[in-house]
């Protein structure tokens, strides 16, 4: 039950992005006693400051990296809460808390499963042939601006070197065993704005309507399949996430129509060939402005050892072999990808950001020995 005591000490620190609330006290708390050195480095300024923290021990490559976040979403309707949101309990076999799944159990598990690791064969870190590095942020939740992009630059710097990561994001859709994440969908949103002339609905010769042709460059869109998918990956997939006018009265063509959209795309594209697809389909309906947001490219890990490390150690805990998939949305192994391998293996994510998250007592003690299992089949 260790793994729960010090999961529910992490929920007790209301660490919603980007405050720490305390949360890498509890981390250094246990850590440092088995030998870690910690770093604290923020970036941003003012009220946009994110302070992450990376904890090392030994000095030898390679270096095993557990990477995730300890910044949780907001509680959302407080009385709909079985208990507390930071007051966590177990009822029914489950941890209730923000972060329960999404992701202090995973993070928890981390560090237990190092100190057993190390108390069963490397005491103090003796003998271990290679280090092992937590990098923990507060902004995976938020911008992802001033977390764990910025920090991997600043190792880079320092001249440290991750050679494989796991990252604690909720893999499995119901019970822990069933799948792995080896790589992960980019993302790109835009916002599409037409203009056209005002005027009376009952004169529209006498005006443009910007409406129609949003509603034609939408239609383009979404009717013309980027892909059919790729090995490992499904189709890309384009969703309208909302059309604006703001217009006031029924009888008055608007000046102005707006768009938004996301493309979540498989590796057979990039950022710069979406954008041009998107610029292609638009262009046959007349002048327009369009602005993008990148969140991420695809990426696919094809590293045998550490698939081998995953696979072999999910399966000595559970008896399953993992799905090895790139479904899902993004999460911050989309930056530790250009430094290393990464694989991502944690917790269910059946209530993730919801109220009353939580998870089960059994997968997060499983999870435990899993990420335990990872480490003795790596360095041993």
């Amino acid at each position: 039950m260790d793994v729960i005591k010090l999961t529910c000490d992490l929920i007790r620190c209301p660490s919603i992005t980007p405050r720490t609330a305390g949360v890498y006290d509890v981390i250094e708390d246990f850590l440092e006693p088995l030998g870690f050195k910690a770093q604290r480095v923020t970036f941003g300024e003012g009220s946009e400051a994110v302070e992450n923290i990376y904890l090392r021990l030994g000095t030898q490559s390679p270096n095993f990296c557990f990477a995730g976040h300890t910044d949780v979403v907001p509680v959302g309707e407080v009385s709909k809460w079985r208990t507390p949101a930071f007051a966590p309990e177990i009822i029914d076999g489950e941890l209730y808390g923000r972060g329960a799944e999404d992701m202090k159990g995973a993070i928890a598990a981390f560090m237990i499963a190092v100190r057993e690791f190390l108390s069963a064969s490397h005491p103090e870190g003796k003998d271990l042939p290679g280090s092992i590095s937590f990098l923990i942020t507060q902004d995976e939740e938020g911008h992802a601006t001033h977390g764990t992009r910025p920090m991997l630059q600043w190792l880079a710097e320092q001249g440290e070197t991750l050679d494989v990561c796991i990252v604690g994001e909720p893999t499995n859709p119901t019970t822990l065993g069933e799948m792995a994440k080896v790589g992960r969908r980019g993302s790109i949103s835009f916002a599409l704005e037409v203009e056209g002339v005002q005027g009376h609905v009952a004169y529209p010769d006498l005006a443009d309507n910007p409406v129609t042709r949003v509603i034609h460059m939408l239609h383009a869109l979404k009717t013309t399949p980027l892909d059919g998918g790729s090995e490992f990956f499904p189709p890309s997939n384009l969703e309208v996430t909302t059309v604006d006018v703001g217009n006031p009265t029924v009888n008055m063509i608007p000046s102005s129509a707006k768009a938004e959209f996301n493309v979540r795309f498989n590796d057979r594209h990039s950022c710069a060939s979406v954008e041009q697809w998107v610029h292609e389909r638009l262009k046959p309906f007349g002048a327009y402005t369009l602005k993008f947001h990148i969140t991420g490219e695809s990426f696919l890990t094809r590293d045998e050892r550490l698939t081998d490390v995953v696979t072999g150690a999910v399966k000595d805990v559970t008896g399953h072999t993992p799905a090895l998939t790139t479904t899902g949305g993004t999460s911050d192994a989309r930056f530790i990808k250009d430094y290393c391998p990464v694989i991502e293996f944690g917790t269910t994510g059946r209530t993730a950001h919801m109220v009353n998250e939580r998870v089960e007592v059994k997968t997060l003690e499983g999870l435990t020995k899993i990420y335990q299992r990872m480490l003795e089949r790596y360095f041993d």
